[in-house]
């Protein structure tokens, strides 16, 4: 709807009863010269409906709210539907992987919602507590279409666990040390080894990328899977075997810079 046309249908629910152009105008703000054809378009769309009041003179009445929003949904669902047969017709071959950047929080939680639901086989996230309020119900519905769901969770389990996908929790190291030694929260998601968010919140600001170049997905897919490794040998062998072991080890030594 216009704005117009919004406010009027609005004043008509309000009104509770049939109203004509007049009061419409005087409810709603619209403009007494553009009120009745606000109202005739809404009448058209099927928004509104005609009375001939006692005076003969022509009222209107609202679709129930309930109705109208089912009418909405029915319609957008039917757009939604022809677009998607019809767009993949006319889209053409990407002459390489997209990637594009990400420059604040809402791009990048958006665009990891649209990787989550994307997902048809497999589902790989390393994720804090923040960023997970926001992403939760797209991953258990991602879990619902049978999606294999692994998440590497700096807390708590966000499901409760529900049995809502593998839920590892970033104990080695502990989440405080890994914010203090990045500066900042990292946010993985990786869908079916082909598509990928990967970017970073802190201070006030996030920043990262979306790429749908399946090698980088794989390497940010694998990332998270050896995170996954260390969570589960700190649990069997000790946090203390492996400080040990990073701390005596040749290559492990040689592989952080030590040697």
């Amino acid at each position: 709807m216009s704005g117009y046309e919004a406010k009027a249908y609005v004043a008509l629910v309000g009104a509770g009863r049939p109203v004509n152009g007049y009061e419409v105008a005087k409810r709603s703000g619209v403009p007494r010269s553009t009120v009745y054809e606000t109202l005739g378009k809404l009448v058209a769309r099927g928004a509104a409906y005609e009375l001939r009041g006692s005076s003969d003179a022509t009222e209107y009445l609202p679709l129930p709210p309930e109705a109208l929003l089912d009418r909405m949904r029915r319609e957008f669902d039917g757009s939604v539907a022809v677009l998607r047969s019809a767009l993949p017709a006319v889209a053409a071959a990407p002459e390489g992987h997209l990637i594009h950047g990400l420059k604040d929080a809402e791009a990048m939680l958006d665009r990891a919602e649209d990787v989550i639901a994307g997902a048809r086989r497999g589902l790989v996230m390393s994720v804090w507590p923040e960023e997970m309020a926001r992403l939760r119900a797209a991953v258990v519905d991602a879990a619902g279409r049978d999606v294999e769901v692994s998440v590497v969770s700096f807390g708590e389990d966000p499901f409760g666990g529900d049995g809502t996908g593998a839920v590892y929790r970033h104990r080695y190291s502990a989440p405080e040390a890994v914010l203090e030694d990045l500066g900042y929260r990292l946010l993985v998601v990786v869908g079916d080894r082909r598509e990928a968010v990967v970017g970073g919140f802190g201070e006030g600001a996030a920043w990262g990328i979306y790429t749908a170049d399946p090698a980088v997905a794989l390497m940010a897919a694998e990332y998270v899977r050896q995170d996954i490794a260390l969570q589960i040998l700190a649990d069997r062998v000790g946090a203390e075997e492996i400080d040990r072991l990073f701390a005596t080890d040749p290559g492990l030594l040689r592989l952080l810079g030590r040697s």
